[in-house]
C-alpha cells in the first residue's frame, strides 16, 4: 500500500503537460516539476484530473511557478535493466493549483 500525505508547495512546471483520457471520459494530465524551496534538486511529478485536468493543458507551460496542494504518494518503478532494483518515484494528485 502507498504512504500519503497532504502537501502543499510551490513548483517550477519542466515540461508541457500531456493530457490523456481514459475509460469513461476521464480526463488525466501528467508533468514533471521541480520543487522550489529545496536546495537541492527534488523532480516530482504531477497528475491533474478532470475539470483542472483541462486547467493545466491550458494555463500552465514550461517554466511557469504553479502553488499546489494534494496528496503525496511513492510509487515503485521498476528498472528495466535490473529487476534487483526498484525505484521510488514520487508523485503528487493535485487538488488545488494557482499560477504566481
Amino acid at each position: 500500500m502507498n504512504d500519503t500525505n497532504y502537501f502543499g508547495s510551490v513548483v517550477k512546471i519542466l515540461e508541457e503537460p500531456i493530457q490523456t483520457i481514459l475509460t469513461d471520459k476521464i480526463l488525466k494530465t501528467e508533468c514533471r516539476a521541480q520543487l522550489a524551496q529545496v536546495r537541492n534538486t527534488k523532480i516530482v511529478n504531477l497528475v491533474f484530473w478532470g475539470n483542472l485536468a483541462n486547467d493545466a493543458v491550458s494555463f500552465y507551460h514550461v517554466n511557469d511557478y504553479i502553488l499546489i496542494e494534494g496528496y503525496v504518494s511513492l510509487r515503485d518503478k521498476t528498472n528495466k535493466k535490473s529487476f534487483k532494483r526498484t525505484l521510488k518515484k514520487v508523485e503528487i494528485a493535485v487538488l488545488k493549483s494557482f499560477l504566481i
